[in-house]
């Protein structure tokens, strides 16, 4: 699903009082909607389901958010608020519930100006809700406020239609919504708003480059994490192959006008007002397009040109992306490929640099699978080659921080395709920084030993806008002059430099990228030129 992006409309004076209102078990907190009661277990106190914005529903729909109506008495806060519109995936629920903006507060006992930690759960933006986070081991270890976000998804957040402002980008204002009452209210848990780290993974990270790329955004984050994500593509423009998964992060607001026809029509209507008398499931059922549209008041340019011409929120940057990103995606992509049809699938994608390709990725390298071999090429490919070139970019303006996550030992996501090994897979770094609701994984203690330092540098660099402190290897910051191969490796028992150069083949990806074959060597496979394609190709990448 699509996230709803939209300004929030500025409310009421500021009722933050001079100290926070948290002594006590349980004690209530003053928003500027209302008070609010919690639960204090293990040494936090978490405050669950606290509205930013009114429930998106009837005319606001499709509308940028606005205020929650404030309420008397207290409002228990003591379990999340409903997940946004979504089907059942990975073993998360449905929901068919459009009041669904809802966050999460979780702080320390005794917080007083505390950093703050705002996180965007990812999702494809189809899934996913802010509560399936559990930052208490953050907040205990570092000393975090952390606030974990809903926001609208799918063709709830990123749905277009001729003459409706900012279509396509609702979700992405939903979470400037919720940054604006962290900027309002955060003092009154004991966080500090001129203090704020914005973070995500995945389609959290896609957010945060939104946010960065967001001039309504100026302001609300002092600093941004963004996790298996590059914010910049590499351009491709005059090359004769594609990624594999190639879907942009950005589209023009007409693209998702037109797709926004394309869904009316399939349900029967012709005005704006028609789909949003229509009932949740026929949206959800729909086709969506869960990508964040640009050339709107959000949005006014494609990231991939604003952010290499420096037009973008300039605060530290700490990225960076799994050892192994493509295994998840590959049989999503790829399912029953087998070994036979290897050499075709690279001839269909890569035309003449097919056989160039199968002897960099053998089969052989790969146990014998096709699919773990593709997933080799993705991460390669689709991951690693545009971060490196995104870190590049923007360490030309502003400090960034690149890691790579390397335990492949690491437990497998929920619902991972059978038949390939998951290794160090996208998102397996989670784990390692959250405890994850229903979740009865347990990381052995080396896991969590390294995951206590990840957490060290995390809260670090939410502190400062470095992750370098005593008692912690060294973290150089990316220098865009210098073409050393190395960033921060996070593994078991070995955190330090990682040759990310030669162990995704970039130097490869480089050379290939600057050949040139004759137009029609491998026709139009792997390009992307409808939206109807992306919405199908994004589907079915999406978690």
């Amino acid at each position: 699903m699509k996230r709803l992006l939209g300004a929030m409309v500025a409310v009421g004076a500021l009722v933050l009082g001079a100290a926070p209102a948290v002594a006590g078990a349980n004690a209530a907190v003053r928003t500027d909607d209302g008070l609010v009661r919690g639960t204090t277990n293990a040494n936090v106190r978490s405050y669950e389901g606290i509205p930013y914005a009114a429930p998106p529903v009837g005319g606001l729909r499709w509308h940028s958010p606005v205020p929650p109506v404030p309420w008397s008495g207290v409002l228990d806060a003591t379990r999340p608020g409903s997940r946004c519109p979504q089907a059942a995936v990975g073993g998360r629920p449905a929901s068919v519930t459009e009041d669904c903006l809802f966050l999460d507060v979780t702080t320390p006992l005794a917080a007083r100006k505390a950093p703050v930690l705002v996180w965007l759960h990812g999702g494809g933006l189809m899934n996913g809700a802010g509560s399936d986070y559990l930052p208490s081991r953050m907040v205990k270890r570092g000393g975090l406020v952390v606030v974990t976000v809903n926001y609208r998804l799918g063709n709830f957040g990123f749905l277009g239609f001729p003459g409706l402002a900012n279509g396509g980008a609702f979700g992405i204002e939903d979470q400037q919504a919720a940054l604006r009452w962290v900027r309002r209210n955060i003092a009154a848990f004991g966080g500090d708003p001129n203090n704020v780290t914005l973070a995500g993974e995945s389609a959290g990270a896609h957010s945060v480059c939104a946010q960065l790329a967001s001039p309504g955004a100026a302001g609300l984050f002092q600093r941004a994490i963004a996790q298996s994500t590059a914010c910049v593509p590499n351009s491709f423009a005059g090359k004769d192959f594609r990624p594999l998964l190639d879907v942009p992060l950005f589209v023009p607001h007409e693209w998702h006008q037109g797709h926004g026809q394309s869904i009316a029509t399939q349900l029967g209507c012709a005005t704006l007002d028609c789909l949003r008398g229509k009932p949740v499931p026929d949206l959800l059922a729909a086709p969506a397009f869960p990508l964040p549209a640009f050339g709107n008041t959000v949005l006014p340019e494609d990231p991939a040109v604003a952010v290499p011409a420096g037009r973008f929120n300039h605060v530290p940057l700490l990225t960076g992306t799994t050892r192994d990103e493509g295994t998840f995606f590959a049989p999503l992509l790829f399912p029953g490929l087998g070994p036979d049809g290897y050499a075709a699938a690279l001839t269909k994608h890569f035309g003449s640099h097919a056989a160039a390709v199968a002897q960099r990725y053998p089969l052989e390298a790969h146990g014998g699978s096709a699919v773990q071999a593709m997933g080799a090429i993705m991460t390669d490919l689709d991951w690693t080659w545009p971060q490196r070139a995104a870190d590049r970019q923007f360490a030309t303006k502003i400090p960034v921080y690149a890691y790579e996550f390397l335990d492949r030992t690491a437990p497998a996501i929920p619902e991972f395709p059978s038949g390939v090994e998951p290794l160090a897979a996208h998102g397996s770094e989670l784990r390692y920084l959250f405890d994850l609701r229903a979740d009865d994984v347990q990381l052995t203690t080396a896991q969590r030993r390294l995951g206590d330092r990840m957490i060290d540098y995390w809260v670090r660099f939410a502190t400062t806008g470095d992750p370098n402190r005593p008692g912690l290897p060294a973290w150089p910051r990316v220098d865009p002059a210098d073409t050393t191969p190395y960033v921060q490796g996070l593994d078991l028992g070995r955190i330090g430099r990682f040759d990310r150069e030669s162990n995704h083949n970039l130097a490869f990806w480089d050379e290939e990228a600057g050949q040139r074959t004759t137009a029609g060597d491998h026709g139009e496979a792997g390009r992307v030129s409808s939206p109807s394609a992306l919405t199908s190709r994004a589907a079915r990448a999406s978690r």
